[in-house]
């Protein structure tokens, strides 16, 4: 069969450069295209993550997923070379299909060695929202260049675990996902350079999609410990599409931890200046994930978003949040519950990380625990 770089998305009317689809329009290592996406059942009792990206600079394509029940942390996760055809988006066992966009997308895990497998659709609650876009340069390099949209809704259909199968169906089960793409770091880590005695580009990472029952809010904020942000948005998302966003203002925050841990136990996001008057949200976890263990989320060394495993590797990861404690660290993907101050009640991701000293709550070194 004769190479060609064409590949059948050519064939539709997307091209954004003089260029096939497959070449990106930066030749940056670090370019990605990825789904992130969350599901949980309003109790606590079960939360899953699920990931697929493409690394077309780095010919890598690799997808997750995380369920987390009781002590359970189990991940199976899959990795291939890219291809010429960056409309396929099958990774192994795992399969992606977008049924209407900006509104209803399939995730399957076929059956497997490792004991869990799901056919799993998000139906959006209301419409996607595109949010402020990320960029950070680092001395003269561009580090970040980011744009994603967030979107909440339902999901229906069925996860086994463990031959145990779960029936995916009725509005308690929620969850979020967002769509990202650009640049950050991706792939086998590079060499630090000048970069290795370099500040830490951020202190405290709070993002916060939430469903209520007529509107969803998204809450972003990156902050250095002098209390500066290189992002921030703040936004009600109505679920009726005529209905236009409103934006929040800046919002303020006030995190409550687990002693001699980074781990949060109740959070207050306020926004003093949003239409109609003040609004304070109290978030209050009900499940927690560590999705820097084992999902491709650096800091393990052996499996990065993007890094090259060969031409197909699936793998599974088993741990125990009690038994394997010292092993949690770094951000945390939290199903929470959300309350207003006019008693609005929702649910959603409550995602944080805590890196470096922050003085406003008595944080030092890198990871410390609070008092």
């Amino acid at each position: 069969m004769v190479s060609s770089p064409l590949s059948p998305a050519d064939d539709y009317p997307i091209h954004q450069t003089a260029e096939v689809i497959r070449h990106t329009a930066i030749s940056d290592r670090n370019f990605y295209d990825r789904y992130y996406n969350m599901m949980h059942d309003s109790t606590g009792e079960l939360m899953v993550i699920i990931g697929l990206g493409q690394y077309p600079n780095l010919s890598v394509q690799d997808a997750f997923v995380l369920v987390r029940q009781g002590t359970m942390h189990r991940i199976v996760r899959a990795s291939r070379t890219l291809g010429n055809d960056r409309m396929d988006t099958t990774v192994g066992p795992f399969k992606l299909e977008v049924l209407e966009g900006l509104q209803r997308v399939r995730y399957v895990l076929e059956p497997n060695e490792y004991g869990v497998s799901f056919d799993l659709t998000f139906n959006g609650a209301g419409p996607a929202f595109l949010e402020n876009r990320h960029y950070i340069r680092q001395m003269e390099r561009v580090l970040f260049d980011t744009q994603r949209f967030a979107q909440t809704g339902f999901w229906e259909g069925h996860l086994i675990v463990d031959d145990k199968r779960t029936e995916i169906t009725g509005p308690k089960w929620r969850g979020t996902r967002d769509r990202s793409w650009g640049v950050r770091p991706v792939g086998e880590p590079e060499p630090a350079g000048i970069l290795a005695d370099g500040p830490l580009l951020m202190s405290m990472w709070n993002y916060d999609p939430i469903q209520f029952d007529d509107y969803s809010i998204v809450c972003i904020c990156s902050e250095r410990p002098d209390g500066s942000r290189d992002l921030e948005n703040a936004t009600r998302i109505w679920h009726d599409p005529e209905r236009e966003p409103e934006h929040l203002g800046r919002s303020e925050h006030a995190h409550e931890f687990i002693s001699g841990t980074r781990r949060l136990a109740r959070s207050v996001l306020s926004f003093p200046h949003a239409p109609g008057g003040p609004l304070t949200i109290t978030a209050t976890p009900l499940i927690e994930s560590h999705i820097a263990i084992g999902t491709g989320y650096s800091p393990e060394p052996d499996w990065k978003h993007g890094m090259y495993q060969g031409e197909l590797v699936v793998q599974g990861v088993e741990l125990d949040t009690e038994t394997d404690a010292d092993r949690f660290y770094g951000i945390v993907d939290a199903a929470a519950r959300f309350e207003t101050n006019t008693g609005d009640v929702g649910y959603g991701l409550h995602e944080y990380m805590f890196l470096g000293p922050f003085p406003k709550y008595n944080l030092t070194g890198i990871l410390d625990g609070a008092p």
